[in-house]
């Protein structure tokens, strides 16, 4: 059996360098890669397209990278709350494409599945149908929109071995395992790294054949987002 774990996460980032196009997993701060991030940051690789659910918040996630001015086009479903990332938007800075969240995450199905394109209603009739091309079916239009193409996929699972397969906890399941499937090479950061064999097939929600690179992560934060309480 193949052994697709790396030592450390700067083995799991080479590679990836200016200009390319990189998925991340994650909804909100849930789920998200946090090391790998990190590990962009610390590399200063610059004019990347970043395709994410949003852009995490300003100081964590995704943030430290529009932080930094590495990220050129952010491809999301909404900007969150993320007050720099909507500065970077309406100045000019960054270029954005918001589309659809189902959009966002049939595109990265579509990729995965080796599909070129498909038709959606989704956005008909809106700004996200301008310049697209559509068609209808049974009295009903549609847009065709069309497959990620990205360089990296880069998503975090909570269990994961030395083949690749991977598990992934409660929520945090998210994007995660519709990217891990999308990229031209993707990398999996783990809470927890087993031998091949020990885990459940029936529970593994990532094959290993969708992941190049595996690595145990460290010092995982796990910020959320927004904390609700009931009063006492």
């Amino acid at each position: 059996m193949i052994d697709k774990t790396v030592e450390n996460v700067q083995q799991a980032c080479e590679g990836i360098t200016d200009g390319m196009t990189v998925m991340l997993g994650g909804f909100g701060l849930c789920g998200i890669p946090e090391n790998c991030i990190a590990e962009l940051v610390r590399k200063n690789v610059r004019d990347l397209t970043c395709i994410s659910n949003n852009a995490g918040v300003d100081d964590f996630g995704l943030g430290l990278l529009l932080q930094q001015r590495q990220i050129k086009k952010m491809i999301a479903s909404y900007v969150g709350e993320n007050a720099e990332f909507e500065r970077q938007l309406l100045s000019g800075e960054l270029e954005v494409e918001l589309i659809p969240q189902g959009t966002l995450a049939t595109r990265c199905m579509a990729a995965g599945y080796g599909l070129p394109a498909f038709y959606t209603p989704a956005g008909v009739g809106t700004e996200v149908a301008e310049g697209k091309e559509t068609r209808t079916f049974n009295g009903k239009e549609y847009l065709l929109e069309y497959a990620f193409d990205a360089d990296f996929a880069i998503v975090k699972a909570w269990k994961g071995d030395t083949a690749g397969n991977l598990i992934y906890h409660s929520t945090a399941r998210n994007f995660n395992p519709a990217m891990a499937m999308a990229g031209k090479i993707t990398v999996a950061e783990v809470e927890k790294l087993v031998p091949a064999g020990e885990l459940d097939p029936d529970q593994i929600h990532t094959p290993g054949i969708y992941v190049h690179r595996v690595f145990q992560g460290a010092h995982y934060e796990k910020r959320i987002e927004q904390v609700t309480v009931r009063k006492r």
